[in-house]
């Protein structure tokens, strides 16, 4: 309950609205759907995963395999509202009985999450796409609720510098505080909690007397994630809005964009 009410609360609080369009003789026109490319530029396979706001349909029946070096196109409706992420470390070849099949962003050990939320900390890109292009269109990439890999959002040809969402430009599992690292079995850090999950504090949560932009204001934790990637959503009130206008009706989102960072040599 509470990892849902923490996605809910950056959806509504963001006012997050994708709108897909396109214009046929100078006509406005609805736009029946969208094509977004999920692109894995990491080196290491990855595990993408959709899942819908409350009366959306499930993309892609909610995740899949995606090897390095491969582009998934996923067709989404003219008014799909939700969230992608990327799972890492999977392995589904034994059955998981409810527990996690992934290192990160697992979904109850499920190949395809069929809607359900992953498990943070993951980092994630959110959206919702509406058939009428008069409405305002904005999409973020938020780490409200952690960091595992690195992600770039843009828009297909042509790709538009006010579409562009980049990437990080340090690898936050190398600079993630101990007391926020999720370790694997053999040690690794695969990915770092934000303040809010890690302490579950209301003043790192912007809740309950936080629950302003007045009163919920950057800490050490979510500013040392805005240096790392100044592009993304780092806490709930992030200022100034990290988010993103675009026009596009299709939209690229890249996990480990080229030349993401410049300290490391992989996510």
């Amino acid at each position: 309950m509470k990892i849902t009410m923490s996605f809910s609360r950056i959806s509504f609080a963001l006012q997050l609205f994708f709108i897909c369009h396109f214009i046929t003789s100078g006509k406005l026109r609805e736009v029946e759907g969208c094509t977004i490319y999920i692109s894995n530029k990491c080196p290491f396979p990855i595990w993408p995963a959709t899942a819908p706001n409350t009366g959306h349909p499930v993309l892609a029946n909610g995740g899949f395999y995606l090897p390095p070096g491969k582009i998934r196109p996923v067709v989404a409706p003219g008014d799909w509202s939700g969230r992608i992420w990327a799972r890492t470390g999977c392995n589904f070849d034994v059955p998981s009985n409810h527990k996690p099949a992934c290192e990160t962003g697992d979904c109850d050990g499920k190949l395809e999450c069929e809607g359900t939320i992953g498990l943070p900390p993951a980092t994630l890109v959110e959206m919702t796409i509406q058939y009428d292009k008069r409405q305002l269109s904005f999409y973020d990439v938020s780490l409200v609720d952690g960091y595992n890999l690195p992600v770039s959002v843009t828009s297909y040809k042509p790709a538009s510098s006010k579409c562009f969402i980049r990437g990080c430009t340090k690898n936050l599992k190398d600079t993630c505080p101990i007391e926020l690292q999720v370790v694997n079995g053999e040690g690794q850090v695969v990915a770092c909690k934000s303040a809010c999950l890690g302490f579950n504090l209301d003043s790192f949560c912007c809740r309950n007397k936080y629950e302003s932009p007045e009163k919920c204001k950057p800490s050490v934790y979510s500013s040392l994630f805005k240096k790392a990637c100044p592009s993304y959503v780092t806490y709930a009130f992030d200022t100034p809005s990290p988010v993103v206008s675009c026009s596009s009706d299709q939209l690229v989102i890249t996990f480990c964009p080229d030349k993401w960072g410049t300290e490391h040599s992989s996510a």
